[in-house]
């Protein structure tokens, strides 16, 4: 059996990702699935900005074993639909992103909309609601500052809710910020991240690498 005590934490930069951690928000746990850096390439230099760390609930596991138990690791990091499999499972999906560098929000925010908005786009999901939706998730971040260390939390779940929470640390607030009530919007943030045009490439192997290990395993738990 997989425990608290056997998942291990991810290093990323000088930020920690510990192997579980619970929303005081949702009262929920959540393993950590795969934890990476996300930068740009900038005048030939590869510059961090954000360590990206994705936690899920323990039943994740048995849901991806179904596909992808006797994929290697190599497999299931070429395969989109895997990572498709994580953003649309039936399960709560559970999101750090914390600075490494100072980020204004309304900077963070532009990036992140403008990514989401092309992939919705191009899945034919984007229209009025959607549209509406982004407007208001970058009203959220309009007078936000992230120094190095800040967090932003993302809660995405299967009924298509994205809750929103801000730190200035890697506390998770015991309150949410915001709640979208839009399901592509909400599967949007977590697919730039690691799907078709991934902004982090290391968390798509870190995820691959770590779920490889915890699908062989049929007694997952993380004990909550």
């Amino acid at each position: 059996m997989t425990t608290a005590a056997s998942i291990t934490g991810v290093k990323v930069e000088f930020l920690e990702f510990p192997p579980v951690v619970t929303s005081p928000a949702t009262a929920k746990s959540y393993f950590l699935g795969g934890a990476g850096v996300r930068g740009l390439h900038i005048d030939g230099e590869f510059v961090k900005f954000t360590g990206l760390g994705v936690y899920l609930e323990d039943k994740a596991v048995l849901s991806l074993a179904a596909n992808w138990k006797d994929k290697t690791p190599a497999q299931l990091l070429e395969s989109l639909d895997f990572y498709r499999d994580i953003v649309k499972g039936p399960f709560e999906k559970f999101i750090r992103g914390t600075k490494v560098r100072k980020l204004e929000g309304p900077e963070y925010v532009r990036k992140v909309s403008e990514n989401c908005i092309a992939h919705m786009k191009a899945q034919g999901t984007y229209g009025d609601a959607e549209e509406k939706a982004i407007q208001e998730f970058r009203e959220a971040y309009k007078d936000q500052t992230f120094p190095p260390g800040a967090t932003v939390f993302y809660r995405q779940s299967p009924n298509g809710t994205l809750g929103l929470s801000f730190s200035k640390d890697e506390t998770i607030p015991e309150h949410e910020y915001a709640v979208f009530n839009n399901k592509p919007l909400s599967e949007a943030v977590l697919e730039t991240m690691i799907g078709e045009i991934p902004v982090s490439p290391a968390l798509k192997e870190s995820l691959a690498t770590r779920l490889y290990e915890f699908m062989k395993n049929d007694n997952f738990t993380i004990g909550n």
